[in-house]
C-alpha cells in the first residue's frame, strides 16, 4: 500500500508565509513527476505547480514568484513553500505523484493523490 500524506496548512494572514509537505511512504520503485493542486470551494481542482524526476517546474501563472515547488528524492518528498500568501490561495490543497509501486496484484503505476490540507489566508 502506497499512501501520500501531506501537512503544514493552516490560517494564516495575508502577506503570510507556509510551507507544505507531501511525503509518499510503501513499496514505491520510482517516483516521476509530483505536484500540488488546489481546490476551492464550488471550483474545480487546479494545478498550482509541478516538478519533475528530473527536477523540471512549472507553475500556474497566479503563484509565479510567490510558490516554490522542491522536491528531496531520498525521502520521497515534495514541498510547496508559498509567500505573499492572499485571500484567493485559499483553499484545500492535494499532493500528486506519478509512481510505480508494489500492490497485491504486482507492479503497478499509477496517479495517486493525498487526502488535502486546508490553506486559509484571512486577516
Amino acid at each position: 500500500q502506497v499512501q501520500l500524506v501531506e501537512s503544514g496548512g493552516g490560517l494564516v494572514q495575508p502577506g503570510g508565509s507556509l510551507r507544505l509537505t507531501c511525503a509518499a511512504s510503501g513499496s514505491i520503485f520510482s517516483i516521476y513527476a509530483m505536484g500540488w493542486y488546489h481546490q476551492a470551494p464550488g471550483k474545480q481542482r487546479e494545478l498550482v505547480a509541478a516538478i519533475t524526476s528530473g527536477g523540471g517546474t512549472n507553475y500556474a501563472d497566479s503563484v509565479k514568484g510567490r510558490f516554490t515547488i522542491s522536491r528531496d528524492y531520498a525521502r520521497n518528498t515534495v514541498y510547496l513553500q508559498m509567500n505573499s500568501l492572499k485571500p484567493e490561495d485559499t483553499a484545500v490543497y492535494y499532493c500528486n505523484a506519478d509512481i510505480t509501486y508494489l500492490s497485491e496484484s504486482g507492479r503497478r503505476r499509477n496517479d495517486l493523490w493525498g487526502q488535502g490540507t486546508q490553506v486559509t489566508v484571512s486577516s
